[in-house]
């Protein structure tokens, strides 16, 4: 069997249907975000990066940067092998501290990315709380999607960010069952934020735990960097609060936090825990350099907020469509595959900016879209010049006037 063939068969449909992925080479200069190098076709040349998850530039940031050094060589580069097999090491260990206390949690639990944390402990709770039911929102992401299929419990949809449906649903469900409420707290493509407040009020009721993920909101939001729940003063009602290191913090690994017994038993059930080879403790220490420095600075958060609504404001002066949102991200709708990935090679081979299409699975089809997260090292010249390539772009294509209408 010519399985090569096979694959080619799949990866052609994608490319027909525009929703093919081509990835920017880049390489990151250190001291210089959001400005990086791009290798392309034997060339190299300066861009400015409009969609990078460093929301907060923690990744270049000196405090940061001289903590994984200082580690590096201290420890190696290695952690030496599992947690459970000579790979926990003291770094872990005063991250995890960290952690917890962030989230006003009694503890917290490392895994090696965001992806990782939702997928093992959705299928941990999930397949080892017997008769479990979890009511995942519509909206949420693939790796708690994936967690849950894994766990083999039984799920229900409610629809996003729709608390009504979600009462009616744990309505439905057997009083004496485990139920878990999971959710996001903004969600990434369109930049809602949960009504997390309403959400746990009805998963009190009903006696369920609520299970929030809060990847883009860790950093950013609260007074000291906790998330969206920290800024609303309802961290301690969360059963489980699951982060990551790899965005605001500018570092790369994922955790969950919630009570003692809970990270043991996710500790002590996860495969996804178990059998991997821990973090580097390098780091570990970089990203526990970085929350303690967000934990106590603000600076960073208003320089980014200010940045944010700089550019929503000259995307409104131009009269360029973007979804209105409470959150960091600005998302500009175009709808199409092709003329998304059109815009996107258009901003980068003549005005040096990149931003990624957002296609097809990450996105529904007929949704797609630029997504630009600004940053508070994007300067308003940045800001000026991106808004001038897209009314210049917006004025040249034909989707301009096909965009404006669907989004009126």
């Amino acid at each position: 069997m010519n399985f090569d063939a096979l694959f080619s068969t799949q990866i052609d449909a994608l490319k027909e249907d525009g929703n093919y992925r081509y990835f920017a080479e880049l390489e990151r200069k250190c001291g210089k975000f959001p400005h990086a190098a791009n290798h392309h076709e034997g060339t190299v040349r300066d861009v400015t990066v409009w969609c990078s998850n460093d929301y907060l530039g923690m990744g270049q940031n000196p405090l940061v940067i001289d903590a994984m050094c200082e580690a590096v060589q201290r420890t190696g580069t290695g952690a030496g092998g599992t947690r459970n097999i000579s790979g926990t090491n003291h770094d872990h260990l005063l991250l995890e501290n960290e952690l917890a206390d962030l989230h006003g949690k009694e503890a917290a639990l490392l895994f090696t990315s965001g992806y990782v944390s939702n997928w093992a402990a959705l299928s941990t709770l999930g397949s080892r709380l017997q008769d479990c039911i979890i009511l995942s929102d519509a909206g949420n992401h693939a790796s708690m999607i994936e967690g849950i299929r894994h766990s083999r419990a039984t799920k229900v949809l409610w629809k996003h960010n729709d608390v009504a449906d979600l009462e009616a649903k744990l309505k439905e469900q057997p009083a004496n069952a485990p139920k878990i409420v999971a959710f996001e707290s903004v969600y990434s493509m369109d930049g809602d934020i949960a009504p997390i407040r309403e959400i746990i009020e009805v998963a009190e009721k009903y006696g369920a735990m609520t299970y929030l993920d809060e990847v883009h909101g860790v950093g950013l939001y609260g007074p000291r960097g906790g998330g969206v729940a920290e800024q609303e003063g309802l961290m301690d009602r969360i059963t489980l609060i699951e982060g990551t290191l790899g965005k605001a913090f500018g570092v790369v690994g994922g955790y969950i936090t919630g009570s003692a017994v809970l990270c043991d038993f996710i500790r002590s059930f996860a495969s996804g825990f178990i059998f991997t080879t821990a973090l580097p403790p390098a780091v570990a220490a970089a990203a526990r350099a970085s929350i303690i420095h967000l934990k106590a600075s603000g600076v960073e958060r208003q320089q980014h907020r200010a940045q944010v609504a700089k550019l929503r404001a000259g995307l409104n002066a131009a009269g360029i469509p973007h979804l209105e949102n409470e959150s960091h991200i600005v998302p500009v709708m175009i709808k199409d595959p092709v003329k998304t990935k059109m815009l996107a090679d258009y901003l980068m081979d003549q005005w040096g900016i990149y931003v990624q299409p957002i296609n097809y699975p990450t996105v529904p089809k007929g949704t797609e879209r630029l997504r630009f997260t600004p940053s508070p090292l994007h300067t308003d010249a940045d800001i000026d010049y991106l808004v001038e390539a897209l009314t210049n772009l917006w004025k040249q294509c034909a989707i301009a006037h096909d965009v404006s209408q669907e989004s009126a």
